[in-house]
């Protein structure tokens, strides 16, 4: 098992209310939260890939996939997904401003049911510090 899964493996530990899935070259958070999304990180070669549900981003330094892979499970992160009748076409990662949520980057299919009517939902995780 890489140093970098056992670091987020003992993070974790500090936290309930979520499930963890891992292996060598990922880890996988699920929180338990009705408007959650699963957040994970993925080792590929010498780059890393941090997925909140449908949205993705490459890194090549672990740290800042790790930054990011711990902003997904924050309270701080917030993802907008676009969903066409049932389908979800684009997720877009918002960040808590001041001022309120503002749009970081967007993700999205090429091809989706443009004719079905557009709806907004917001998911944001919610971990717990154990006592």
């Amino acid at each position: 098992m890489a140093d970098w899964t056992k670091e987020i493996l003992n993070r974790l530990k500090k936290y309930s209310g979520h499930e963890v899935e891992y292996d060598s070259e990922s880890v996988s958070v699920t929180c338990a939260n009705d408007d959650h999304f699963a957040v994970s990180i993925y080792q590929f070669g010498d780059g890393f890939q941090v997925n909140f549900d449908g949205w993705h981003e490459h890194f090549e330094e672990l740290s800042t996939a790790l930054d990011c892979f711990a902003f997904g499970l924050s309270d701080q992160c917030r993802l907008k997904v676009i969903l066409r009748g049932d389908t979800e076409c684009a997720w877009t990662v918002q960040s808590q401003e001041e001022t309120g949520w503002s749009d970081d980057t967007t993700t999205g299919l090429l091809v989706f049911p443009f004719w079905r009517s557009k709806r907004v939902e917001f998911r944001q995780n919610t971990l717990t510090l154990k006592k």
